[in-house]
């Protein structure tokens, strides 16, 4: 070649950086005008089966050509060398499959089951290439699994197994035996169940049943990233999702972070034993921490967060930050680190096509890797490894922590009735009887290492719940709770190793008996205080419509399931809720605001699945329509954490008389059926709770009423038949789910029975004698307390208030009859002249006060009487003499 042809410079560059290169282009120089081009398919004729084997091995050394050609002139990134490199491998696999297969059929048949069905085979990449991001020289980590059990339908039949491994056994064969032309890739078949000792290949329920019972914490290392890569991909998706449960938990898993630890204890101690401390894969710092950093963040939380569910390192780390539950900054530095490691690691490889991770020995083939990669001299090129590697080390350190060294518990303060009455605990006695049973508990249902977890943590709860306000409330909670998750290791672990979790559990144990109850009953909500971003994150009542829906999206034709995930939607939601208004800035109108847009996209979302269920039975009635119309505190946009929903159940009849399914229903029947499933779903008892407590007395006639009136019947009562209270209670009623044209109508049907006019001295007269009535009944005020809702200028006080003036006035004031919240009355009453701004900022602040100090009661599971202080009592007092200069005396 003259020295002055322009591929003199080509091989020149590839000297530089590959002998392999060099050897390829000596056996194969036709190549060298076509390492521009991209990668192209394997191709094995059926005819040539004895030149599988070097057909193969030709195509994988010309595309590897090509990759080392293609990184070096900078035509690919690191991403796509990676990819690259998994492509060729997943080629070889899937054409070496089909052709093997092929072959087996033409002298064996089809594997076909008892009932006739057709089984299929499936190979699994674990690892980098389940990732798509292999190694230039990597072996590839295969599992293969079959359907089901049967036979072929040959002329020399086998069984389904004996047939399937014979086919596994000649791919790895044509891929990994070395010939006169190399090999093509080393295949690693010791990830399958019970590793080189095992069956190459178990059937699919065979693969389910090892997992439910044998699985291992390091194999959900290795599953997190398997993916079909031949054969049935389809089948193979479908297994995964089988095994999907023994990866991702269904709630935080800290105990991956002691698979982890333990893995990397064995691949230290592999470090040392081979002296290989600088490799670039098992070494400090390197490609396997970034991957079991990564990797224990996805176990950890990919149960609860789908989104994390992701086989690439990179796209997990990017899923990762968008969670935030990985910093931004730390998620680049690891970046960085990962592509500098993996595209060094490629450059050591592609000098001699050798599986290698350490950069070599001699210093001249260390000098022509770190001249190909751009550096000067090798001692700047060794400057920047250390930086990524001490980076990789720092973050890694800190995930792991240090719980072997931790306390095991031996010299805890729980040790004696004594050491507790020296903390400041009144019933030290019961205390330390409780705690003894519970650790005793623990001795017996949990293994060793979970055993010294409760410890820890036990003596931990005793310290901070001793700083509590009511130490003896607050330790009875952290007992109750770990009682409730002995069996349950993943939550004691996230204890241990989250300790700013236990400080906000003491916190909330401390402020909130409704939470700890809610803790106690369901630990899945530890899960919304394990991080401070998760449960300080801002709550958008905007998002909640979408994200209800994508809990039914996720488990659509399976009521069952959608139900649980829906309570267990509601119960961290409302949890959530919670949490902001004791502990952060969500005020009481905003919370209540909150629990009522999640009532009603919960209610939405039980009415439609009611409505497929009914439609799956009895068809639907063309031209009908279905509604529910919220009334009280739902209506109103108030909602408590505890409250129930007040429902009213309106329908529209179509043309037909019956519905259309096979079990056809008529109108009465078919709405009365919705609703009563409707008000099922609510109140269906799940793992994760129930929904709501419903109401219906309020429709018309009370108890003795339908369940489900028309739109027309309903009109008829309330403007013929209704009482003056229940009047009252139109004013905060409003279309909360169902058919739009139907609550359309609902609305127009209450505006105007609101803005009908009447009398205003007949209509004060029975109001004040009614809220008179009500409070002799139910006032519990005293001179030391003060009833909230039913007490002098208190909640309902000013409800009869705003009822009455909006059924005084909104004949010649229409717009009152738009708002159903007490502050947005208030508003319009001043706005319209009718009440002076003073009054209506005083009336406004003490709905205010009211409220957040009912919702504290709520959340302290305490009857809504608090004990009077001078500020409420006074405000209390104000707010019944504004009442009574507006005529509505109710003393």
């Amino acid at each position: 070649m003259p020295a002055d042809d322009p591929r003199h410079a080509v091989v020149a560059r590839l000297a530089q950086v590959s002998d392999f290169a060099i050897e390829v282009l000596a056996q194969q120089p036709e190549l060298l005008a076509a390492l521009d081009q991209p990668l192209t398919p394997l191709q094995l004729p059926e005819d040539r089966e004895p030149e599988w084997p070097a057909l193969l091995r030709r195509w994988r050394r010309a595309q590897s050509l090509k990759l080392i050609w293609r990184d070096i002139a900078g035509l690919d990134t690191v991403e796509q060398t990676l990819a690259g490199s998994s492509w060729i491998a997943e080629q070889a696999l899937g054409t070496g499959f089909n052709a093997l297969l092929n072959a087996m059929r033409r002298v064996h048949g089809t594997v076909r089951s008892e009932d006739g069905g057709e089984q299929h085979m499936v190979v699994l990449g674990l690892g980098k290439l389940g990732g798509g991001e292999l190694n230039f020289s990597s072996d590839v980590d295969l599992v293969y699994a079959f359907t089901d059990h049967g036979h072929s339908d040959g002329e020399r039949p086998l069984p389904a197994e004996t047939y399937f491994t014979r086919l596994g056994q000649r791919l790895a064969n044509l891929l990994d035996e070395v010939t006169a032309d190399g090999f093509c890739h080393r295949v690693d078949l010791r990830l399958r169940p019970f590793g080189a000792s095992g069956r190459l290949l178990l059937s699919f329920n065979g693969m389910e049943q090892y997992f439910q019972s044998a699985g291992r914490d390091w194999e959900r290392y290795a599953w997190l990233k398997a993916r079909p890569v031949a054969g049935d991909v389809a089948a193979g998706e479908r297994l995964l999702a089988l095994l999907r449960p023994f990866v991702f938990r269904r709630y935080l898993d800290f105990t991956a972070i002691d698979g982890l630890r333990e893995m990397k204890a064995k691949i230290a101690a592999e470090v040392r034993r081979r002296e290989i401390a600088d490799d670039l894969k098992l070494g400090r710092g390197g490609i396997r921490e970034i991957e079991f950093y990564v990797q224990a963040l996805q176990i950890i939380y990919g149960g609860r967060n789908p989104a994390l569910q992701r086989k690439g390192l990179l796209e997990s780390l990017a899923a990762l930050v968008e969670a935030r539950l990985l910093p931004a900054d730390d998620a680049s530095r690891l970046r960085a680190a990962y592509l500098f490691l993996r595209r060094l690691e490629n450059r050591v490889q592609m000098l001699r096509d050798a599986q290698v991770h350490a950069l070599p020995e001699d210093p001249d083939a260390r000098a022509r890797i770190a001249a190909g990669l751009g550096y000067a001299v090798v001692p700047a090129l060794s400057a920047e490894l250390e930086v990524h590697r001490d980076a990789v080390e720092r973050l890694f350190a800190g995930l792991l922590g240090d719980s072997d060294g931790a306390d095991d518990g031996g010299d805890l303060p729980s040790s004696s009735a004594a050491d507790l009455a020296a903390l400041g605990y009144a019933d030290a006695t019961q205390h330390a009887e409780r705690l003894q049973a519970l650790l005793d508990a623990g001795a017996e249902a949990m293994a060793d290492r979970s055993r010294q977890r409760l410890q820890r943590v036990t003596g931990a709860f005793v310290r901070a719940c001793a700083a509590a306000a009511d130490p003896d409330a607050c330790l009875g909670h952290a007992v109750a709770f770990l009682q409730a998750t002995l069996k349950r290791s993943s939550y004691i672990a996230l204890l241990d190793e989250q300790p700013s979790s236990l400080q906000r559990m003491v916190q909330v144990f401390e402020r909130s008996p409704w939470m700890a109850r809610r803790m106690i009953e369901h630990p899945m909500l530890l899960d919304e205080l394990l991080d401070a971003r998760v449960i300080g994150r801002r709550l958008d009542a905007d998002a909640l419509p979408g994200q209800v829906a994508a809990v039914l999206a996720a488990h659509a034709g399976d009521a069952e399931a959608a139900m649980l995930a829906l309570n267990e939607f509601k119960l961290s939601t409302g949890f959530r809720i919670a949490y902001h208004f004791l502990f952060l800035d969500l005020g009481a109108v905003a919370a209540s605001r909150l629990l009522t847009r999640l009532a009603e996209c919960v209610l939405d979302a039980c009415n439609r699945v009611a409505a497929e269920e009914l439609r799956r039975q009895h068809g639907i009635i063309p031209g009908a329509a279905f509604a529910a119309i919220g009334y009280g505190s739902l209506g109103a946009g108030g909602l408590a954490f505890n409250s129930d929903l007040d429902l009213v159940f309106l329908n529209r009849g179509g043309d037909a008389a019956a519905s259309d399914g096979a079990r056809p229903l008529d109108a009465g029947r078919f709405f009365m059926r919705q609703a009563q499933k409707l008000i099922a779903l609510l109140g269906l008892n799940t793992p994760a709770g129930s929904l709501y407590e419903v109401d219906i007395r309020l429709r018309p006639d009370g108890a003795k009423g339908l369940l489900v009136s028309t739109l027309d019947s309903f009109a008829q009562y309330q403007r013929e038949r209704a009482w003056i209270w229940e009047l009252q209670a139109l004013v905060r009623a409003r279309a909360v789910a169902g058919d739009a044209g139907l609550c359309a109508g609902f609305e127009t049907l209450r505006h105007e029975l609101l803005c009908r006019s009447r009398p205003a001295d007949g209509l004060r007269a029975e109001i004040i004698a009614m809220r008179r009535r009500m409070r002799a009944e139910l006032d519990r005020s005293g001179e030391d307390r003060i009833d909230l809702k039913h007490g002098r200028g208190a909640q309902t006080d000013i409800e009869f208030f705003l009822q009455y003036a909006v059924l005084a006035h909104a004949s010649a004031y229409p717009v009152l009859a738009d708002a159903r919240d007490s502050l947005d009355i208030l508003q319009a009453l001043a706005q319209a002249g009718l009440l002076p701004a003073e009054d209506a900022g005083a009336l406004a602040e003490a709905v205010e006060r009211l409220q957040h100090v009912g919702l504290c009661c709520h959340l302290a599971e305490r009857a809504r009487v608090v004990a009077a202080d001078a500020a409420l009592s006074a405000l209390c007092a104000r707010t019944a003499r504004i009442l009574a200069s507006r005529g509505l005396d109710f003393d």
